[in-house]
């Protein structure tokens, strides 16, 4: 029994990611997590590919969508009406999405593949194909407040309700939307526009879920909370800060009332200059990105959303880098902390999910500052809890959180996937475990604690 352990795998996920006949997504009873129609949980793990509709080729989009799927990726975040130009520079087969910027008048053409949103259409089709979810951005922020953006603003309340009706019309029969407005923009005295354009596509999609992406440092929350039409909270805890805290961010939308699921929509994307200054700072890589989700989904998080910097914008050469994009995104799509995303989803599948809760008061000693917080959560009923330890630091957990007579303690890999049993303990009492490989930046990993009498998998396999 000491010798017990389980061998993760990069092998790529067999058929679709998505099982689309457990039927449309909504939010469970408790409001603190997404569940199928028929009551399976789901697990959010997206990506960000705001620029998929506007500059990739079919071609480039099934490429990227097909790696995204072997990965294990349930959702993509794209946007229509795109940030990089999105009105004015056209897509590879040379189509703008408006005509003469009017949101009310789509750039719609007669037969098949002859504009803008044919190919919207087809990659909307080939996600659903492969069980993928299309986090869906009617508009980037910048065409209702332009700030630092490209815009133009061309939304008000009135033609953002119109333009609301249309795009949802068009989608609301795909089972693999939701709905996502915003754009990196908080609400800036706008609100008025979002909920019009929120009413507008509610009039038409009444099946498909709706949240709010926001400015860095904020979330949906702060303006849109009690809105009947926002049915789940995304924050953006952003790019400026190593180890930012985004696990208090979880924590403040977690305790709302009355509850709604949150999760953090945009963190610390993959090869991004920390704060824009590369030179100084250095970059983001995949333990930065580990230690996002893992900190968010602990803290309360129902799921989590992955980025790269280079994906995001789809750079290639030919194209103006944004933000020192250094790499295209065709050789980005295999950096290591997009493979580290798929131990995530296996690590919160292996367990009952729907049961998870955040509970520091596990541990005891060991809870570490800064880059070295130690986060943890465990099952409603006690059956088991996850701890994260972002750096081998020993940490003291109190087993008395835990039902049954016996924990069953397991060390997961968060790098590999791989799970080495660590021993069983009686509960009722603290109990301190070290971590293998010592104290260090990188050497993360998570500390599982099951009741063993309940007998579940190693952890990251599948039950």
């Amino acid at each position: 029994m000491a010798g017990e352990s389980f061998k993760g795998s990069e092998t790529p996920r067999a058929g679709p990611s998505v099982d689309f006949s457990h039927g449309d997504l909504k939010v469970s009873p408790d409001r603190r997590h997404l569940i199928h129609a028929d009551g399976t949980p789901f697990t959010w793990l997206a990506d960000t590919a705001w620029e998929l509709f506007h500059r990739l080729s079919r071609e480039e989009a099934e490429l990227y969508l097909e790696n995204r799927r072997q990965k294990g990726f349930t959702v993509v975040q794209a946007v229509a009406l795109a940030e990089l130009d999105g009105l004015h520079d056209p897509n590879p087969y040379g189509h703008r999405p408006l005509v003469d910027d009017d949101p009310t008048r789509p750039d719609i053409r007669e037969g098949p593949d002859n504009d803008y949103w044919d190919h919207v259409d087809w990659i909307i089709g080939s996600a659903e194909k492969k069980g993928l979810f299309i986090g869906l951005l009617p508009t980037w922020g910048d065409k209702v407040v332009k700030k630092w953006g490209v815009g133009p603003e061309i939304f008000d309340d009135r033609n953002a309700r119109t333009y609301g009706e249309f795009i949802g019309r068009r989608y609301a029969s795909r089972p693999n939307i939701v709905w996502i407005l915003g754009g990196d923009r908080n609400e800036e005295g706008r609100i008025a526009i979002w909920r019009a354009m929120a009413e507008g596509i509610r009039s038409a999609d009444s099946r498909h879920l709706i949240t709010y992406h926001p400015q860095g440092g904020a979330s949906s929350s702060a303006w849109f909370h009690g809105e009947r039409w926002l049915d789940f909270n995304m924050l953006q805890s952003g790019h400026g800060q190593r180890d930012f805290p985004n696990y208090e961010m979880v924590e403040r939308d977690y305790a709302l009332s009355p509850p709604k699921p949150c999760l953090d929509g945009e963190m610390r994307y993959e090869d991004h200059p920390v704060n824009w200054k590369p030179e100084a700072s250095g970059w983001f890589d995949d333990v930065d990105v580990r230690q996002g989700a893992y900190w968010s989904i602990l803290a309360g998080g129902f799921g989590h959303t992955y980025g790269c910097h280079n994906i995001w914008q789809m750079y290639a050469p030919g194209r103006r880098p944004m933000g020192h994009a250094r790499r295209s995104w065709k050789d980005s799509l295999d950096l290591p902390g997009a493979f580290d995303m798929m131990h995530v989803r296996r690590l919160v599948e292996s367990r009952p999910a729907l049961l998870r809760v955040p509970d520091q008061s596990l541990i005891v000693s060991g809870q570490g500052t800064g880059g070295a917080h130690v986060r943890a959560a465990r099952a409603s009923d006690g059956s088991y809890a996850f701890v994260y330890i972002p750096t081998g630091r020993p940490v003291g957990v109190d087993l008395s959180r835990l039902s049954g007579a016996e924990a069953k303690a397991w060390w997961f890999d968060p790098r590999t996937g791989d799970a080495h049993l660590a021993g069983e303990f009686p509960t009722g009492r603290a109990q301190e475990f070290v971590p293998p490989g010592g104290e260090r930046r990188g050497n993360d990993w998570v500390l599982v604690l099951d009741d063993a009498s309940r007998g579940f998998a190693p952890p990251g396999k599948a039950r």
